[in-house]
């Protein structure tokens, strides 16, 4: 039997990448608490909220794979969220510019039928350009960082806010796929689609850690 598959979110690139694997999906977007607790690892806290998010998603579904999702970037320590505002945005920018951070993106995945749960950490080392003031007073008057986390969007076409990227570029738009691919496959076999060649095709990357990673090697 093949389980049907929820999406515990309400995010249009989640929608947009998980498209890609071909496989027919639901939404149920889960309301959870998203503030992280004193002294949390960046990727504990994104492994917390996506387990919370495919549990609350479950709660009153049918049975289902519920996949539950997060993504942070984290300078350091420092978790960057959503920004409260635009001068916010401004802040967090200028906080990444011209050095490397880290985008943590967890993924779970319930199966309430036989009760089994797969986890992921995407861990991704990202690189930002040195872009200028008015590029980032231009950038946030567009409205697009307000609802990004760190302020950003990596596929940005105008922004273009990463230079000299050498990872998951899914992952740091919502959901590593060939992460999830390989935690899939555990649960239901493998997608419809050749997940790499999809999301290398839609996003127009040629990425070079898909191998390694469905391979089963810590790569992001």
């Amino acid at each position: 039997m093949t389980h049907a598959l929820v999406l515990a979110s309400n995010s249009p690139r989640r929608r947009q990448l998980l498209a890609l694997t071909g496989w027919i999906f639901n939404l149920r977007p889960a309301s959870i608490d998203e503030s992280p607790l004193p002294g949390e690892h960046p990727g504990d806290y994104v492994l917390r909220l996506a387990r919370g998010k495919a549990a609350a998603s479950a709660q009153e579904g049918s049975p289902a794979i519920y996949l539950g999702s997060d993504t942070t970037v984290a300078d350091g320590m420092e978790i960057l969220g959503k920004p409260l505002d635009e001068e916010d945005a401004v802040r967090m920018l200028r906080q990444l510019r011209g050095k490397e951070h880290t985008v943590y993106t967890a993924i779970v995945l319930h199966d309430t039928l036989s009760g089994q749960t797969v986890s992921e950490l995407c861990t991704t080392r990202v690189p930002m350009r040195a872009y200028g003031d008015a590029e980032i007073d231009a950038y946030v008057r567009s409205g697009d960082p307000l609802d990004k986390a760190g302020a950003y969007a990596i596929q940005h076409p105008e922004f273009k806010p990463v230079d000299q990227f050498h990872g998951c570029f899914a992952s740091v738009m919502g959901l590593p796929l060939c992460h999830l691919e390989r935690s899939l496959r555990h649960l239901r076999g493998p997608s419809p689609a050749d997940v790499p060649a999809a999301c290398q095709a839609a996003l127009e990357y040629v990425c070079p850690v898909s191998s390694a990673i469905l391979r089963g090697e810590n790569a992001g």
